[in-house]
């Protein structure tokens, strides 16, 4: 696991998509709405990527890829994050160089 916290990856992300993680506030609605139960989504993936620790989101691989981009964590978000588009960013970060 990574042990060094920076903002570098938050702001890669954002330039690349918009990534609005940094107004999740951690309530949990988002996880009660997710049909498939996935708890990683976006609580503690988002805080990861807002600390700047590539190497724990790089192990959330298979739970990124999992989600079904329903956008039923959406409708439940009272911060309005943009869930969905977060992941499709952070697909496309772990995609690039085979990451």
């Amino acid at each position: 696991m990574s042990t060094l916290i920076g903002p570098a990856l938050a702001a890669d992300l954002r330039r690349r998509g918009g990534f609005d993680a940094q107004a999740c506030m951690g309530c949990g609605y988002c996880t009660a709405a997710c049909p498939l139960g996935i708890d990683m989504l976006p609580r503690r993936l988002f805080r990861y990527v807002l600390f700047g620790m590539d190497a724990e989101v790089r192990a959330e691989l298979e739970t990124v890829f999992s989600c079904l981009l329903c956008r039923a964590c959406e409708q439940s978000c009272p911060a309005g994050v943009h869930i969905t588009d977060n992941v499709r960013t952070l697909r496309g970060w772990l995609l690039e160089e085979g990451r």
